[in-house]
């Protein structure tokens, strides 16, 4: 088979490619602002220029749209926070500008629309069912990004403890800010946190060693 023969079928695979990526981040972008009773798959396929057929010929069902949308994204997100961390200085003010750059990923849109999608899996036993493993694969996710930002061996359960008191704690700063501007707390906090971290962590090595 010539390379021009082939050509068809990667442009076609190109487009399904294209195709799937703007679904995904519509559908973000509606359920940020819409919510999961307003982000039908109709508003989504206008949002991402698609007819609804088209969409329901990449993702079946809304469930699975979203689900896809969300790990999709927060994937984005983490090798974006991993770029960006590469060009941290490796002095006092690191434990904090990662915990900043954390944060930025959980006040994002995504957060906003898993929130939604959490909130509607309350009352939707099968929305739940899709969203319960996501949920875990995008847990550990993060939690190993974490663990590679700061640079510690999570293989001790002290350090496990910290890392996901860290994000447990992010999580709920994110949380809060989602009725109003709570950047001036939540500046302070992350401060206080990352003294505490680094204390802790630092403690932790000097006993190591």
């Amino acid at each position: 088979m010539s390379e021009a023969s082939g050509t068809p079928a990667r442009q076609e695979q190109e487009r399904s490619r294209v195709t799937r990526q703007r679904l995904m981040e519509a559908a973000i972008g509606a359920l940020s602002e819409l919510g999961w009773a307003g982000a039908t798959m109709t508003v989504i396929a206008e949002r991402a220029g698609v007819s609804r057929g088209a969409c329901q010929h990449h993702f079946p069902t809304r469930a699975d749209l979203v689900a896809a949308a969300v790990e999709y994204v927060g994937h984005q997100q983490v090798e974006a926070v991993l770029r960006k961390a590469a060009r941290l200085p490796a002095d006092a003010r690191r434990t904090e500008a990662i915990l900043h750059m954390l944060a930025g990923i959980y006040l994002s849109p995504v957060f906003t629309a898993a929130v939604q999608l959490w909130v509607a899996a309350v009352a939707d036993p099968e929305l739940r069912a899709q969203l319960a493993p996501l949920e875990a694969r995008v847990g550990r996710e993060f939690h190993r990004l974490t663990v590679r930002l700061l640079g510690v061996d999570d293989g001790v359960a002290e350090v496990r403890e910290l890392i996901q008191g860290t994000l447990d704690l992010i999580r709920g700063l994110a949380l809060a800010n989602l009725l109003r501007d709570d950047s001036a707390r939540r500046k302070k906090v992350l401060h206080r946190w990352a003294l505490t971290l680094d204390e802790a962590l630092g403690a932790r090595r000097a006993r190591k060693a």
